[in-house]
């Protein structure tokens, strides 16, 4: 009985049961491993995809936009500084640009952690981009909220520059 509520508790995850599955090893007289009961309290951090939505963080008039394709980055999509096309999905009124308009965007805030050659690392809590045009300057003339300074590698000094606040 309790060997089958332990195996129970190891499979489902110990949903239900929380810490039980811990205390019931002492009573088995087998020398089954128990597995450690832990739960994933965020979601899985990954790379800025096809279809993901993102927040716009300039004046330009876009509120939020879906990434279509992620440009000059790996198979698996763009990280900080990349630069995306994107469609905007809400707009103000009376902004620059407007809703359905394809767009290039860089990416200014990302919620993968992404290491620093001094050994720290950077990670935001949402994904967040700047418009800019095919030449690579932005749209919009002011820029909100943290951005990092691994833009400046990446080409993107203008944003730097427009920026309230450099992480």
């Amino acid at each position: 009985m309790a060997a089958g509520l332990a195996s129970k508790c190891s499979r489902v995850g110990c949903s239900l049961l929380g810490g039980l599955g811990n205390n019931l090893s002492g009573l088995l007289s087998t020398s089954h491993e128990t597995t450690s009961c832990t739960f994933l309290s965020q979601q899985q951090r990954t790379f800025i995809q096809m279809r993901t939505v993102l927040k716009v963080v300039d004046n330009s008039g876009a509120k939020k936009v879906m990434c279509i394709q992620a440009l000059k980055a790996n198979k698996k999509g763009a990280r900080l500084g990349d630069t995306i096309v994107a469609s905007v999905k809400e707009a103000h009124p009376n902004g620059k640009v407007k809703k359905g308009k394809v767009v290039y965007g860089v990416v200014v805030r990302a919620a993968m952690q992404r290491g620093r050659c001094d050994g720290s690392g950077v990670k935001f809590d949402d994904n967040a981009v700047v418009l800019v045009d095919k030449q690579g300057q932005p749209i919009g003339t002011r820029v909100f909220g943290p951005v990092p300074h691994e833009l400046r590698k990446k080409k993107h000094v203008k944003i730097l520059s427009l920026a309230e606040h450099i992480a």
